[in-house]
């Protein structure tokens, strides 16, 4: 029940994967990873209410849709599961789209408190009834969460197994990799189509917010051109 990177061996074909996905680059660009050595992977997409999830989840849809035949068909239509968390955050700038963190504010701004505490806990009840034994979480080796710690999900892999009485694991295949390795690793993938922002505009990334800050970040230190579409260009150092 142990957290770990994930990697398997040349030829080495793992039988099933609930990949805990959003429609941001990172986690798209796993779920990919991900279906060259799983034989089937269940994408897993949970709403919150947080005023960004309608344009992450059509970006989830496209990129799939937009993948080579032979990934596609590994890659599970994604199973939606509601989890409403306004009762918690209350007026917070994730519900009520105010105030939303710029490209200036450092990662830290952008903490959502239990976030992957309450995804993977559905995600976990999710595996149990699906018979499913791996959870995949596209966390990167610089996210700076509490509840994205290679210990913390360690620990809770062996609490929700318990609890379930059905054997669980939590791999993190990202979690030695920055956003520009992932991109740079993954520039064949229609990484265009992912969604990355926080305060989206008409189907557009915002361009101003601290996520988008820190795409177009990446992308340029990957060495790449942005094709991202952004409602304003107004590009700012991110902190990160």
């Amino acid at each position: 029940m142990r957290a770990q990177e994930g990697r398997s061996s040349p030829g080495q074909v793992k039988p099933a994967v609930c990949a805990l996905v959003s429609g941001g680059l990172d986690s798209c660009a796993m779920l990919a990873d991900l279906a060259r050595h799983y034989r089937r992977i269940h994408p897993v997409f949970v709403r919150e209410g947080l005023i960004w999830e309608a344009a992450e989840l059509r970006a989830l849809r496209r990129f799939r849709q937009a993948l080579p035949a032979a990934l596609r068909n590994v890659i599970a239509p994604p199973v939606v599961l509601a989890l409403p968390v306004r009762d918690l955050y209350g007026q917070h700038w994730s519900t009520t789209g105010r105030r939303t963190p710029s490209a200036a504010t450092p990662d830290q701004a952008d903490y959502l408190p239990g976030r992957n505490l309450l995804l993977l806990a559905k995600a976990a009840v999710f595996c149990a009834t699906h018979r499913i034994p791996v959870i995949a979480i596209g966390s990167l080796g610089h996210n700076p969460f509490p509840d994205a710690t290679p210990r913390f999900l360690q620990d809770f892999a062996r609490l929700a197994g318990s609890a379930l009485a059905h054997r669980l694991r939590i791999i993190a295949p990202f979690r030695r990799l920055t956003k520009i390795q992932v991109i740079r690793r993954h520039r064949q993938l229609p990484l265009h189509l992912t969604c990355s922002c926080i305060a989206p505009r008409a189907g557009r990334h915002c361009g101003r917010c601290n996520k988008c800050a820190e795409r177009q970040c990446a992308i340029a230190g990957a060495g790449l051109t942005d094709k991202t579409r952004y409602a304003t260009h107004a590009h700012r150092h991110h902190p990160h």
